[in-house]
């Protein structure tokens, strides 16, 4: 079934994924992007935000981790020794902690369980920059095998910039295709022809259907054919096809004879012909403007088209494509579209929740009915486990409930706002703004005080406290002396303070709020593709 996975995807591969259950990998692992991970919020007015908040660093530093996965590979059943070889050399080569080769160690080690899952006549294309695809090569080469390589893909996804004083201008990624065995899929994918190429080849129009074609020969190269050799149209020669099929061909207007005794040719439509046969240099997929319907404010966002091309070219409707850093989920988006099943997995609990909320504005899909979610709490015990694991997590997750935007957090004094809402209200239909604040740990009075402080220090409408722990009487005697905001649209009176606990959000007890404009950036509805659609069970997928 189609699935979104939360958590380390080393962990999820190993735990949750089946072998050669995959038809075809897309991965898209940053490195040296010197951008963080970003979820674009709506403003307040319900335009796009510039303010873009934190989630993660993408750079892979030096640490336990590296040392781990070096460990795992040279003791590792499913590597080669190949794989063992060249990791050692590598890191020899490079030294150790630094973070090209603690971001070679953890992609060997995932490389390898993703090889591990992929069909054998599945694919994987890696989606890197010219920083470290030299070196990433090397590992790919050793985990599928250096025949197992079929394109480096050079996506030219801006135009040159840089400073020219010094270098050439950077303006490209690079794709790498492996596949897993000589036997893959591929259904090749055409280019439209040049309009130059057009108007010097397809001079002729239909001035009926507004067609373009050329003439083509009807003769047979073959002279020796006594079958094939007849009278038509007043010319006699060895045709291409029998007298009967020549006729029928005639009668459908596919002939032409520009005049009396002139030798008969065959209309070619332009509309009708496959193109040329992409290349290796893909320069007719423009990157995401910032203006675009589909930007989602990730600055390593992909566009859909590109996605769309890889999974087209290298698997079929029904089969399995995977994701194991899927960020705003792109790749999972354009799956779901051409009716591939599909599993996306982050470490992140603001990229599950932009993935779901991009899932429920393209397709209308909900959670837990039109696929699986897996990693998020579902229940206390589960947000306590992921609280004790990283109480940042518990804090994006938690925020998630209430679609709610997270503040981005900076170094220096804590001012009190884990999170925000804006709710438009009053005769003028001004913004209002709600302050969050999340609590993982032991609460008391004074916390519901510091609230109200922090509402009245931001202007703010209401104050929402979320607690993981049960809040003590006090507490929600503190929090009802606050007193209420009249609502005017709504007509009535919310609680100024509000507490709820993780347990209530959980069973459907949401805050007292006016109507808010969505939260989210949202992404643009997509007609899905015509044809069989994806069926939900996902044999070998745990």
């Amino acid at each position: 079934m189609n699935t979104l996975f939360y958590g380390d995807n080393l962990y999820i591969l190993r735990e949750h994924v089946a072998d050669e259950s995959v038809d075809l990998i897309y991965l898209d692992p940053p490195f040296n992007s010197k951008a963080t991970y970003n979820v674009l919020f709506k403003e307040r007015t319900g335009e796009a935000s510039a303010a873009q908040i934190r989630a993660f660093e993408d750079t892979w530093h030096w640490g336990e981790e590296a040392e781990r996965a070096y460990t795992e590979i040279m003791d590792s059943p499913i590597a080669s020794s190949l794989t063992k070889e060249m990791v050692g050399s590598l890191r020899k080569a490079l030294g150790d902690r630094n973070d090209m080769t603690a971001y070679l160690l953890m992609m060997a080690v995932r490389l390898l369980e993703l090889r591990r899952v992929l069909k054998p006549t599945g694919s994987l294309y890696l989606h890197c920059d010219p920083t470290a695809s030299h070196y990433i090569k090397i590992i790919m080469d050793s985990v599928f095998g250096y025949q197992s390589f079929r394109n480096e893909i050079i996506w030219r996804r801006i135009n040159a910039k840089g400073l020219a004083f010094t270098r050439l201008a950077s303006n490209h990624d690079v794709i790498m295709r492996y596949s897993k065995s000589d036997k893959f899929i591929w259904n090749p994918e055409y280019a439209t022809h040049e309009p130059t190429y057009v108007e010097k080849f397809y001079r002729f129009t239909e001035p009926e259907t507004g067609r373009r074609y050329t003439l083509g020969d009807l003769g047979n190269p073959n002279r020796d054919r006594p079958n094939l050799t007849y009278k038509f149209l007043g010319v006699t020669r060895v045709w291409r096809w029998t007298k009967e099929r020549m006729q029928a061909a005639y009668d459908q207007g596919l002939i032409v004879q520009s005049k009396p005794e002139a030798i008969p040719r065959l209309k070619r439509y332009l509309d009708e012909q496959e193109g040329n046969p992409i290349d290796y240099i893909w320069t007719d997929i423009r990157p995401i403007q910032a203006q675009a319907k589909e930007r989602l404010g990730y600055p390593t966002q992909k566009p859909l088209a590109l996605l769309e091309r890889i999974i087209q070219t290298s698997s079929n409707e029904g089969d399995v494509v995977l994701d194991p850093f899927c960020g705003c989920g792109t790749a999972v988006a354009a799956a779901h579209k051409l009716n591939r099943q599909w599993l996306g997995i982050d470490i992140t609990h603001l990229a599950v929740a932009l993935m779901k909320h991009r899932l429920k504005d393209m397709f209308n899909l909900v959670p837990g009915e039109d696929y699986q979610v897996i990693g998020e709490p579902v229940d206390v015990t589960g947000a306590r486990q992921l609280a004790q694991e990283d109480r940042y997590q518990f804090q994006y997750w938690a925020l998630s409930l209430l679609e709610a935007r997270p503040e981005e957090r900076k170094k220096g004094a804590d001012r009190g706002v884990d999170g925000t809402i804006f709710f438009i209200d009053g005769p003028r239909r001004t913004s209002h703004k709600v302050v969050i604040q999340v609590k993982s740990g032991h609460v008391a009075p004074t916390h519901v005080r510091d609230l109200k402080g922090v509402v009245e220090r931001e202007g703010a409408a209401l104050g929402f406290f979320i607690t993981l722990e049960e809040p003590t009487r006090d507490m929600t005697t503190e929090a009802a002396s606050a007193g209420f905001f009249h609502s005017d649209l709504m007509s009535r009176d919310y609680p100024e303070i509000q507490i709820r606990t993780i347990k209530e959000l959980l069973g459907g007890r949401a805050f007292e709020m006016p109507l808010r404009p969505v939260q989210f950036q949202q992404a643009q509805r997509v007609r899905r593709q015509e044809g069989v659609q994806a069926p939900l069970a996902n044999q070998g997928i745990g």
